[in-house]
């Protein structure tokens, strides 16, 4: 059974004519931004297996030995409180099991921005246990927050973070052009799925390389989606984007308030009667009430939310997750299994092999390109390997050019680093033709 977009001799002239455009940038993208791509998936590789390397390095923080009684929650964070005099509390994570601390967490002065100050305790003698800066919502301690920096910005700040956009905003690009080229070659489907094991050589790799790149074409497709959503330019248009379109993610409201306050202990008493569970966070009030809201990243997602009147310790307004709208819950879920979080360690293993393909896939291509430059300059070639022939534009079918013009224009300007990057490529391809043509 052959397959390809070039079964139909209309369609094949048309692919006859963009094929080598395709190819080309293809090539551009897969050399130059390659390096990016390696370094993004063994950062994120790594950055997987997070949860379990906090688990071995801050066991003395994170957990307790399990005994009988707790001291009130409201004592634990005066204990909290006294050891960070200049800071402010902004949340409060009680201790979900007999085996955990609770986390108070305060802000203080000369913290980088997204990072907190956390304030390990102890909930049946309020001991203190540690504390430690702590990165974002998922409260990463300082290994996690390391790894994650690395993996986002390569610890460059705003600039570094380019690295990652461009990663993510190539990414969904080169996989689907390079699906294309390797569909778009008539063969039989057990050689569009399976690797050759044929001997050494450029035709081998190809066929690795063009196989195992269609088996995790839709992970990359999401890693790239989700990728994109954290990125400095486009996540801002994504951001813009989901307000327009209302796909924002809703929150509890918490207006009521009445004079007094009930204290931690009773806001989490009534939440937790109300069928709040475990594991949560309680912020304070503010110019509303307490909020108090599950913070569990694994499936079934908890993600519910309550809000408490300080004065009264009445629940006066729920959100549960259910509720959500279905891009709110989308945009969660694709978060959680992007940060290998949503299904465990199953979650993370997907992860795994996922970003080792993508390594594979990568390497196999610049040994393509080692080898097929080798043999050009035998040849009197180039290492840039055979340029479209000049006006190879103009073969492309109206109804293709046209479209796939406007789509690029329209993704370039959604996209910016993608497509400043890309007129990029095309300058260094019009300077090879000019180089070409000027030996000639």
């Amino acid at each position: 059974m052959a397959i390809g977009i070039d079964d139909a001799p209309r369609t094949a002239e048309g692919w006859a004519a963009v094929r080598p455009l395709v190819l080309r940038l293809h090539f551009y993208a897969g050399v130059f931004v390659g390096p990016f791509l390696l370094v993004a998936a063994l950062t994120g590789i790594a950055y997987a297996w997070t949860p379990q390397l906090e688990e071995a390095v801050y066991a003395h923080e994170l957990h307790v030995p399990a005994a009988a009684g707790a001291v009130p929650l409201d004592q634990q964070v005066l204990v909290a409180r006294d050891q960070v005099p200049d800071g402010k509390i902004i949340g409060v994570r009680p201790a979900p099991s007999a085996t955990d601390t609770t986390q108070v967490i305060f802000d203080r002065p000369g913290l980088a921005p997204s990072y907190r100050y956390t304030v390990f305790v102890n909930p049946h003698d309020g001991e203190v246990r540690g504390a430690l800066e702590t990165y974002g919502s998922g409260q990463a301690l300082p290994a996690r927050g390391w790894i994650d920096t690395l993996h986002r910005n390569l610890h460059l700040g705003d600039f570094g973070r380019l690295y990652s956009e461009l990663a993510a905003s190539w990414l969904w690009v080169i996989t689907l052009l390079g699906a294309a080229l390797w569909l778009g070659r008539r063969r039989r489907l057990r050689a569009v799925l399976l690797p050759s094991a044929g001997k050494p050589g450029r035709r081998r790799l190809r066929s690795w390389h063009g196989a195992t790149g269609l088996w995790i074409a839709a992970g990359l497709l999401f890693l790239s989606a989700t990728g994109l959503t954290w990125s400095l330019h486009a996540g801002a248009n994504i951001t813009d984007l989901r307000s327009s379109w209302d796909w924002t993610t809703p929150s509890v409201s918490s207006a009521s308030r009445s004079p007094g306050d009930v204290g931690w202990q009773a806001v989490r008493d009534a939440t937790a009667r109300a069928g709040l569970s475990d594991p949560v966070e309680i912020r304070p009030p503010s110019d509303g009430g307490y909020v108090v809201q599950q913070v569990g990243r694994g499936w079934p997602s908890k993600q519910d939310s309550m809000s408490v009147d300080p004065g009264t310790g009445k629940i006066t307004g729920t959100l549960k997750f259910a509720d959500y709208p279905l891009a709110a819950k989308l945009s969660r879920w694709g978060i959680d299994a992007h940060m290998g979080l949503l299904f465990g360690v199953a979650n993370q293993v997907a992860l795994t092999v996922l970003g080792a393909a993508l390594v594979c896939v990568v390497l196999w291509g610049y040994r393509m390109w080692w080898l097929r430059g080798r043999s050009g300059r035998s040849r009197g070639g180039s290492r840039f390997g055979r340029m479209p022939v000049r006006g190879t534009w103009r073969r492309i079918p109206g109804r293709v050019l046209a479209p796939a013009l406007v789509g690029l224009a329209v993704a370039g300007w959604f996209l910016p680093v993608f497509g400043v990057s890309l007129l990029g490529f095309l300058a260094v391809d019009c300077l090879l033709g000019l180089r070409r043509e000027t030996a000639r």
